[in-house]
């Protein structure tokens, strides 16, 4: 089964090799029928402390990590 791979915001980079990013999603809402936007975080593994706060990233699903860490950044775009 192919990993799965998200594109999010990274809006924390205080740790250490960590970066947190807000992956959101967008759906039809079933019985309104409006565009709705919904948001969720994820810890992910940056080895390279390349990424900072704004920047644009691709992470991609991994074994954990550590305890809140199940993604690592793959690709960032400035």
């Amino acid at each position: 089964m192919p990993k799965r791979v998200l594109q999010g915001v990274v809006v924390s980079d205080v740790q250490d090799k960590t970066v947190v990013v807000r992956v959101e999603r967008r759906f039809t809402h079933p019985l309104l029928k409006k565009t709705v936007r919904r948001s969720k975080k994820f810890h992910a593994h940056d080895e390279s402390n390349r990424s900072k706060v704004g920047d644009t990233v691709f992470i991609e699903e991994t074994r954990p990590v550590s305890k809140l860490k199940r993604w690592v950044v793959v690709e960032a775009k400035v």
